[in-house]
C-alpha cells in the first residue's frame, strides 16, 4: 500500500460534538450544542478547565455549526474593532487579553447583549478568578458557566478503542494501557500517537501491538 494511500485513510476530521468524548461533561456539551443551535435562552456561555480537557476543540466544533461565526484566539489574535449586534463571537484563551482587548470584549459583550448576538468564551479558571477587569469578569459570569472535567482513564481507553475501530482494527487493552503509561495523558496526545502507530502498522501490514507502539515512541518508526 502506498504512503499516499495510507495518508488518505487518515485525513484529519474537523472538530465535532460527536467526536468529543463527554465523560463527566454531558451537561456542558448539551448546552454548548444548544448555544450553537441558536437557543434564545442560551446566548452567553463560558467554559473553563485545565490543559487538555478539550476547550479549544469544542469552540472549533461550535464554530463549525455556525456559518459566519467569528472565532478569535486571544493568545494570538485581536478582537475586531466593531461587531454586528447579531453576531456569534467565540473567544478562546480570554486570560491572554491585553488591557485594551479587555475593554473591547466588554464593549462587544454589551453590543451583543443589546442585540440578538451571542458569545462563547473559554479560559483556564472561572470568570471571577481571572486576572482581568472586574467589569469584564462580571459580564463573563452573567451567562452559563461550566467546568470541563478531565476524562477518566477508562474514558480515555474507550475513546482510543473507538478510534481504532474507526480505523478498522481492534485495540487490545494492553496496548491502550501501555499508551496511558508511556505518553502524555491528554486525549489529543494519546490519539496522535495511536494514529501514527496505526499508519505505521498499516504500512508494514502488522497489528498494533505493544512492541510496535514502543518503536513508534522511540521515534524511529513513522509514516
Amino acid at each position: 500500500m502506498s504512503e499516499q494511500l495510507i495518508l488518505d485513510l487518515y485525513l484529519p476530521q474537523p472538530p465535532s460534538f460527536e467526536g468529543f468524548v463527554p465523560g463527566e461533561n454531558a451537561e456542558p456539551l448539551f448546552m454548548l450544542a444548544e448555544w450553537a443551535a441558536g437557543a434564545a435562552d442560551i446566548r452567553f456561555l463560558y467554559l473553563w478547565g485545565g490543559d487538555g480537557v478539550g476547550k479549544s476543540y469544542l469552540l472549533d466544533a461550535a464554530a463549525g455549526r455556525l456559518a459566519g461565526a467569528l472565532v478569535i484566539d486571544a493568545a494570538h489574535e485581536a478582537l475586531p474593532e466593531q461587531i454586528d449586534p447579531a453576531a456569534a463571537l467565540i473567544v478562546d484563551n480570554v486570560e491572554a487579553l491585553s488591557p485594551e482587548q479587555q475593554i473591547r470584549l466588554f464593549d462587544h459583550y454589551n453590543t451583543l447583549r443589546e442585540g440578538s448576538g451571542r458569545l462563547l468564551a473559554a479560559g483556564p479558571i472561572p470568570p471571577m478568578q481571572l486576572d482581568l477587569r472586574d467589569d469584564l469578569t462580571t459580564r463573563l459570569g452573567w451567562g452559563l458557566v461550566y467546568q470541563l472535567k478531565a476524562l477518566s482513564d477508562a474514558d480515555k481507553i474507550a475513546a482510543l478503542k473507538a478510534q481504532a475501530r474507526e480505523a478498522g482494527f481492534e485495540l487490545p487493552s494492553e496496548v491502550a494501557d501501555y499508551l496511558l503509561r508511556h505518553t502524555a495523558r491528554d486525549l489529543a496526545s494519546l490519539r496522535a500517537v495511536l494514529e501514527q502507530a496505526s499508519r505505521y502498522a498499516l504500512s508494514i501490514k502488522r497489528p498494533v501491538t505493544v512492541p510496535l507502539i514502543r518503536d513508534v515512541l522511540a521515534g524511529d518508526r513513522h509514516v
